[in-house]
This record gives structure tokens, C-alpha cells and sequence, in this order.
């Protein structure tokens, strides 16, 4: 009753064809980003742009980038955050290389660099899967830091090799302040996300499922899987490239290759995990689960411990409850926090009849 699509008409293939053709997901998403980019701004503080809203956005995109590779393509990655790593520092070096370089433009750039570097990581996949693809994408992670440490180039010689990020700047306009950075974070998600939801939808998208769900099945159909699996390569670095350039640009305000080490690239991998694999909801419901938690259970623990728990033991404490969750997930809904939404949608348009 209140999610049915009842009385609803396509008259057109336009119409049917929408990103989202129920007008009740129409309204949602509206207002969802209406009071992203309006109420926001006038409501959070200073501490929660810079520790949890920025981060948990650019979190969203890098997930939303593995997403891509492993949910619809279904090409296992551990190197997400080497392909940010890239993105980054290719950032960096045409801000810093070329003189007026739009921070926009560079930011793409840097993008289309991580693509290029994750085709040639993606070749392995045309002869390997599974397992043996993700060590093939680990080695990518290790092998792409070492080079942005052994080439001091990359970090225009710095001798501590952690660099300040140069100012962001669109049209004249310096982005320094927190809400700021978060608009800018904010519009950048919002465009690639609704780029990602259409794209699934179209026969590129519907390659990758296929090739997911048995590539030897999508061959004989005459889906081409050189191009479809490097394509998904292609397009994930992509977006896990401009992840990271907003992770170094609008979260840390530094360039270094120890912030995009492999603890990220698992965080990002969870992140799917826990909001569910092959969605793009999954991806944001993934990356603000993994960013409130820690800051749940740190506010937990201190409403019932005070400050007689050591921060070490609950630190551990924390990762054990996060190791725990995942595995709940695994085993309860391996579909993850977007399947649950789903669920709850389907009931509400039978709402209030019994299942």
C-alpha cells in the first residue's frame, strides 16, 4: 500500500526505462539528496564533515568501484586501495607538473590513470579466477606502493615521503572548509552513483552479470570476455582512482602511500560484504556501517567503562566485534544490508495483507 506501484502507466519506452521507474523511489532519492545538500550542511558540525560524513562518502565511492569488479562482474579484487593510491598521486603530480590544473580535471585524470594501471592488473583474468585472482590483485596493491616509495619522483622528492595536498580550487572558488570539501565530496558521489546505477542497466552491465554468473555460458552467447572483464577493470580502478583523490584531497589533506595500505583495500572489501554485493545501496549502506561502528562502540564502551578500559584492549575488542559481524552476515544474509532493505520493501507493497 504505501511502496505499491498500483495505478502507475508507462505510456513510453522512455518512461519505462527510468533509473528508477516507481515514482516512490523518484520522491526518496529526491529528497535523500535534496537534504544531503541543503539540510546537511546547515545541521552537522565541523567534527562530523571531517571524521564521518566526508569519509563515510568516499569510502561509498571506492565500494561502489569494487562493486562494480566483483558484485556485477564477479572478478574477485584485494587491490582497491592501490588503485587509489594511484588515482592520488597521478592527482598530484598533473596538479603539480602542469601549471593551472583544474583540480576537477586533474581529479579525472588521475582517474583515468588507475583505469589504465588496473587493465594491466586485470590481464590475469582473462586466463584466471576465483582465488587466484584476488593473489594476482594483492600483488597489485603491494607492487603499486612499493613503486610510489622506491620512485621518490612520484612525491616530488620528499624526503618523509608524505606530501601536502596542493589547495582545491573550481573556477576561482578556494574549497578549504569542512562543509565545503563535503559539498564538493557530495556532488562528485552523486554523479558517479547515478552513472553506475544507469550503467548496470545497460547491456555493459548486463555483460558483466553474465560473465559473472557463468562466463563460459556468456561466451557462447557471443559476450566477448577480453573486453568485458577489463572493461569492469577498467571502469572499477576508475572510480576506486577519484576515490582516492578525494580521500587525499577532502579527508587527510596529505599524499602518502601508507594511507592506502592493504587494511584499506580489506575495509573497502568488508564494506561490500556487510552492505551487499552487486548493489550500488549496498555500497553506501557498506561504507556508513563500517564508519558509525567504531564511533557506536567507542561511545559504548566509554558510556559503560568510563576511562578504566584500556584504549588498547578496546581496540581489540572493536576488531573482534567487527570480525564477528562479518561473519554474521556470511552465514544470516550473504546478500548483505541491501537485501534486508529489499526485503522490507516487498512487504511494505503488500502492506498491510500478510506475506
Amino acid at each position: 500500500m504505501i511502496y505499491r506501484e498500483a495505478g502507475q502507466f508507462k505510456a513510453s519506452y522512455e518512461a519505462d526505462m527510468q533509473i528508477f521507474p516507481i515514482r516512490q523511489d523518484r520522491i526518496a532519492i529526491a529528497a535523500i539528496v535534496l537534504f544531503a545538500f541543503v539540510g546537511v550542511p546547515l545541521l552537522a558540525s565541523e567534527y562530523w564533515f571531517q571524521a564521518i560524513i566526508t569519509p563515510a562518502l568516499i569510502f561509498s565511492l571506492a565500494a561502489l568501484g569494487l562493486n562494480i569488479l566483483t558484485g556485477y562482474a564477479g572478478q574477485l579484487s584485494l587491490g582497491a586501495a592501490g588503485f587509489m593510491a594511484v588515482g592520488a598521486f597521478a592527482t598530484y603530480n598533473f596538479m603539480l607538473r602542469i601549471d593551472g590544473m583544474p583540480f576537477l580535471v586533474a581529479m579525472v585524470l588521475g582517474g583515468v590513470c588507475a583505469a589504465l594501471v588496473g587493465i594491466v592488473f586485470g590481464l590475469p583474468s582473462l586466463r584466471i579466477k576465483g582465488f587466484y585472482l584476488a593473489v594476482a590483485t594483492l600483488a597489485a596493491q603491494f607492487f603499486i606502493l612499493w613503486v610510489l616509495v622506491k620512485f621518490p619522483w612520484f612525491s616530488n622528492y620528499s624526503a618523509s615521503g608524505v606530501i601536502t595536498a596542493q589547495e582545491i580550487a573550481i573556477l576561482g572558488w578556494t574549497v578549504d572548509e569542512p562543509v565545503e570539501k563535503y559539498l564538493l565530496t557530495l556532488a562528485v558521489v552523486t554523479v558517479l552513483a547515478l552513472a553506475a546505477k544507469n550503467m548496470a542497466r545497460t547491456h555493459t552491465g548486463r555483460a558483466w552479470m553474465a560473465v559473472r554468473d557463468m562466463d563460459v555460458a556468456a561466451e557462447v552467447i557471443g559476450i566477448p570476455l577480453m573486453k568485458t572483464k577489463l572493461q569492469a577493470f577498467a571502469i572499477s580502478s576508475f572510480y576506486c582512482g577519484v576515490a582516492g583523490a578525494l580521500y587525499a584531497y577532502t579527508y587527510l589533506g596529505t599524499v602518502e602511500p601508507e594511507a592506502f595500505n592493504l587494511d584499506l583495500s580489506f575495509k573497502i572489501l568488508f564494506m561490500i560484504i556487510i552492505g551487499g554485493v552487486g548493489t550500488v545501496l549496498g555500497s553506501f549502506l557498506g561504507a556508513a556501517f563500517i564508519t558509525l561502528l567504531p564511533i557506536f562502540l567507542n561511545q559504548l564502551f566509554h558510556a559503560l567503562f568510563g576511562d578504566s578500559l584500556p584504549p588498547a584492549f578496546a581496540s581489540n575488542v572493536e576488531l573482534m566485534i567487527f570480525g564477528g559481524l562479518i561473519i554474521f552476515f556470511l552465514i544470516v544474509e550473504p546478500h548483505g544490508l541491501a537485501r534486508l532493505w529489499q526485503i522490507g520493501k516487498e512487504k511494505l507493497r503488500i502492506w498491510p495483507f500478510p506475506h
